[in-house]
């Protein structure tokens, strides 16, 4: 009797592991576009910073 009651304690405890179905949801989810504008820069903008330290250095060694 107790490895009868053991049995059915094992089925029901399998059994309720599998609640729930197969069964695939189709999730369908559009992909987000992005776009980002970019801004026209001129080509000397990365000569501003060289220059300005030049002319520092200048004239700083000017006025010695």
């Amino acid at each position: 009797m107790k490895k009868l009651a053991l049995a059915v304690a094992f089925a029901g405890a399998a059994s309720s592991a599998m609640a729930g179905s197969y069964a695939k949801d189709e999730v369908v989810m559009e992909p987000v576009v992005v776009v980002e504008e970019t801004q026209q820069s001129s080509s000397s903008a990365g000569l501003v910073i060289p220059l300005l330290l030049i002319a520092v250095v200048a004239a700083a060694a000017a006025s010695d």
